[in-house]
């Protein structure tokens, strides 16, 4: 017999009969973690990160060299030099300008490579070694190698103009070539990397929808379009953002290429503020360029992130 006890629902907070309140476990589980690794965790994010942050942005407010104590209060007249300098607007155009070719043309080169090299094919293992070695190889010492590789004298381009008859061109001597030289390297340097995610997004697709597509007669380009780029879409979109980011940052590989020149046709936002910050001893103006980097960076990551990565 049924009695009016046992079809009553449970109080309110009550936990259902049978399970165990694993929420307040946990909880009590957390917080000691928390007290244990938080502090130490904060201390160095705010040793590291957040005072050095606000020391630059104190100091891009003074003229001072980096001796002594900044005493010399221009007010905004650093930003204002920045903005009027073009070699600033050349390094924003640049960094925008490997952003679009890493969007355009690394990231389909490294999707290509991954779906290649996932196939079941023979020497797949060595041909995912052998694409993915330059991005293990350090950037100064890739950017070292293509100095050489450029060299109009000595050089494999110069090389191959040779052994054709013709006058070796110096490529990163030449203002209009420069850059794209820079270009290219960037895309060997770093496609690895955007492959190696491809290929784990790739693997983490469920074989049955593929076996599926092929049973419905679908082609090739059928399946990539309509079933495998779909279900990267988050892999796509966190490949983006890692490319747009270390765009912005572009430094180690361009200073022993061609160091921001010649006629300041390479500088990257990065090169400049070492380049006329660093080098030049004005910590001020330096920092102000830093100070607008990282509000770039910031802007660029979180916007990002809130409109293609809310879902992810």
């Amino acid at each position: 017999m049924t009695t009016t006890d046992s079809i009553l629902p449970p109080p309110a907070g009550a936990a259902p009969p049978g399970r165990p309140r694993r929420r307040r476990s946990l909880a009590h589980t957390k917080l000691p973690v928390l007290i244990l690794f938080l502090p130490p965790a904060l201390a160095l994010f705010t040793l590291l990160v957040i005072l050095p942050m606000g020391e630059a942005a104190w100091y891009s407010f003074f003229h001072w060299n980096g001796y002594g104590t900044p005493s010399r209060w221009v007010d905004f007249r650093n930003y204002q030099l920045i903005f009027r300098n073009a070699a600033f607007k050349t390094a924003l155009i640049n960094n925008f300008l490997i952003i679009a070719v890493s969007i355009a043309v690394q990231l389909p080169l490294a999707l290509w490579l991954a779906t290649m090299v996932t196939k079941r094919i023979k020497g797949a293992l060595f041909f995912r070694l052998i694409f993915f070695l330059p991005y293990v190889l350090a950037d100064v010492a890739a950017g070292m190698i293509w100095r050489f590789v450029y060299d109009g004298d000595f050089g494999l381009v110069a090389g191959i103009w040779h052994f054709f008859g013709a006058e070796p061109p110096f490529l990163l001597a030449d203002p209009n070539t420069a850059m794209p030289a820079i270009l290219a390297v960037v895309v060997w340097k770093y496609f690895g990397f955007h492959m190696m995610l491809f290929i784990a997004g790739l693997q983490a697709i469920d074989r049955s929808i593929l076996e599926a597509a092929d049973i419905d007669g679908a082609t090739g380009w059928q399946k990539f379009r309509l079933v495998t780029l779909p279900m990267l879409g988050s892999t796509v979109r966190l490949s983006v953002f890692f490319a747009v980011i270390g765009s912005l940052q572009l430094f180690d590989l361009i200073m022993p290429l061609t160091g921001g020149g010649p006629a300041n046709s390479t500088q990257t936002m990065v090169t400049f503020l070492y380049n006329f910050g660093v080098t030049r001893m004005q910590v001020g103006f330096g920092s102000a360029v830093g100070v607008i980097l990282f509000v770039i960076c910031v802007t660029l990551a979180f916007s990002y992130k809130r409109i293609f990565m809310k879902n992810d």
